[in-house]
């Protein structure tokens, strides 16, 4: 069941990278970004990178892994995947995914441990970035 929205970051690509697919007919993205924003009511900061392909024509799957820490010194580290489409001209893609975190026992961010994470990712044709997180229960 779709929960509270406990976050909203953003932010801006940082950097891209083309590699060798896993198949000679396609080539694999990786895509690294940061931001800032609020997540489980605390100022945080969100460091990540995925790695993005077209799976079938006109759909984009990715998985990525990354960082997120609060002004107060909490960390937790995510992975997870999703699906998404080019969204326009230049970088513009939109993705939905899921996210699994690990985080502390205590603190604004221990709530992360304890549910999926969904959310809806936005990249406009610039790199700037726009990211809104749910809990599922």
């Amino acid at each position: 069941m779709l929960g509270d929205q406990i976050g909203e970051l953003s932010g801006r690509v940082t950097g891209t990278r083309v590699l060798p697919g896993d198949d000679y007919r396609y080539v694999k993205m990786e895509v690294s970004f940061q931001q800032s924003g609020q997540v489980c009511g605390a100022q945080s900061e969100d460091y990540g990178t995925i790695t993005v392909f077209e799976r079938v024509p006109g759909q984009l799957y990715g998985e990525g892994q990354g960082f997120l820490g609060t002004a107060d010194g909490e960390g937790a580290i995510w992975n997870g995947h999703g699906v998404g489409k080019m969204a326009g001209q230049g970088m513009a893609m939109s993705f939905r995914f899921s996210i699994a975190y690990q985080a502390g026992e205590s603190g604004k961010l221990a709530r992360l441990k304890d549910v999926l994470v969904i959310g809806e990712h936005e990249v406009d044709a610039s790199g700037n970035t726009k990211t809104r997180l749910w809990e599922w229960k």
